[in-house]
């Protein structure tokens, strides 16, 4: 399974052009690292990869077939802000139940408490809304995740039992995942390879 972005183009409303022709693919099991300066448009490829904004040019495919626009899809995102991906008004069990069926091995590798799923968003933490947030979007229909900055506001702990979790569970299924971060430190650590979003440049990884 391929996950690419082929020639996309993209602006905001009649402003100059926030990126061009970019194209980028991620095999099923690849890591892959996208980096550049802040503002040179990465989260806004994460949403269009993840089909919550459309390229005004090119197309994102799996496989050859336009992703799905609406609905749960096999692309998903994580964002920065946890706080920002759910709703208020609903509980946490009622929140991760949009995922669709959980594996309860994932839950416990994120260290999800049972206790947490009657509580509301606001009586959590960052680290444990943010543990909900990839569980949701590791469901059984997820081939692709998308992280963008997703554990950047965390703690080192929480950084690093998210990540064993998430790199553990890509590995069991196969899944693909674009890391967008300026942490370079933790992009050497896990990625199979790394894209220079603004100079088109892809750089091998060799993992020791």
């Amino acid at each position: 399974m391929l996950l690419e972005a082929q020639g996309i183009s993209y602006r905001h409303q009649h402003n100059p052009w926030l990126f061009q022709d970019f194209s980028l693919a991620v095999k099923a099991g690849e890591i892959v690292g996208l980096v550049g300066p802040s503002g040179c448009g990465k989260s806004t490829l994460g949403r269009i990869l993840a089909g919550y904004e459309q390229p005004h040019e090119g197309r994102v495919v799996i496989d050859g077939e336009p992703i799905v626009s609406s609905g749960y899809h096999a692309v998903q995102l994580v964002f920065q802000h946890p706080e920002k991906a759910v709703n208020s008004r609903w509980t946490m069990g009622r929140i991760l139940k949009e995922g669709g069926e959980q594996d309860p091995d994932l839950l416990s590798s994120l260290g999800i408490e049972q206790q947490w799923l009657s509580r509301w968003p606001n009586e959590l933490s960052g680290g444990e809304l943010q543990r909900f947030c990839v569980a949701r979007a590791l469901g059984t229909n997820t081939r692709f995740l998308i992280a963008d900055e997703m554990t950047t506001m965390l703690d080192a702990i929480t950084q690093a039992q998210i990540w064993h979790a998430v790199l553990s569970f890509a590995k069991k299924r196969n899944m693909g995942v674009l890391v967008i971060s300026h942490e370079w430190n933790l992009i050497q650590r896990i990625c199979d390879r790394v894209i220079d979003f603004q100079n088109k440049n892809t750089m091998i990884l060799t993992q020791g």
